[in-house]
């Protein structure tokens, strides 16, 4: 992501912060999976955590998790949000810090889990990004990712996001097909042992993916 992605998302972060969750049941469905993944004593980093939301329902199945994001100002609700929490004991598993994989990779820490939910479709160089989050996975460990195929979406919203992000009303993606995130994933060296689709609504274009990292 770059220094203008930054940018948008600190000044979106009030207001995505005040916004519903678009589709609770799918979202409780990925979380739910996601518990099952997790075992007993799991370091879990998620990347792109936004404000939180997730981290915060899901902290308590591991033995730690970090939540990240390139945006200061969502990290600093996201902080605000874990101070608010009724269970204390989140404030020792879970933590929020303003960083990105390319940060991180080049820290010592690695995490039997690293979670990406709207996230891939945001990180910008794909082959880098992967490479990171292999680089972040102790090994076996599990890359989750939940994020919008662009490729796949009606192609008037695909004409206009060009234009929403010439006035600012969008920040960069990199429109994918679940095809192609599929082969990213297993050139970058994992093997993907899942793929699901948690909504019940409609047409889903959020495939939920479970990566292993070679051991």
């Amino acid at each position: 992501m770059s220094e203008k992605d930054r940018r948008f998302w600190d000044k979106a972060a009030r207001k995505y912060a005040a916004s519903a969750i678009a589709d609770e049941e799918a979202f409780a469905r990925t979380l739910a999976r996601v518990r099952e993944l997790t075992p007993p004593g799991a370091r879990v980093l998620e990347l792109g955590c936004g404000t939180g939301t997730a981290a915060l329902r899901l902290a308590d199945a591991a033995e730690s998790y970090l939540g990240t994001d390139i945006s200061g100002e969502m990290i600093a609700i996201a902080k605000e949000r874990l101070a608010d929490a009724e269970d204390r004991d989140l404030t020792l598993r879970l933590r929020f810090r303003a960083a990105t994989a390319e940060m991180l990779a080049e820290e010592p820490d690695c995490y039997d889990i690293v979670l990406g939910f709207n996230y891939i479709h945001l990180a910008g160089d794909l082959p880098a990004a992967l490479a990171h989050i292999r680089a972040l996975l102790a090994p076996g460990g599990l890359f989750i990712s939940k994020t919008p195929c662009i490729g796949e979406i009606n192609p008037l919203i695909r004409l206009a996001i060009p234009v929403m992000q010439l006035f600012g009303k969008a920040p960069s993606v990199t429109s994918l097909t679940a095809a192609s995130l599929e082969d990213a994933i297993r050139t970058a060296g994992f093997s993907i042992e899942e793929t699901a689709y948690h909504s019940a609504k409609k047409k889903d274009w959020r495939p939920f993916i479970v990566a292993r990292a070679p051991q």
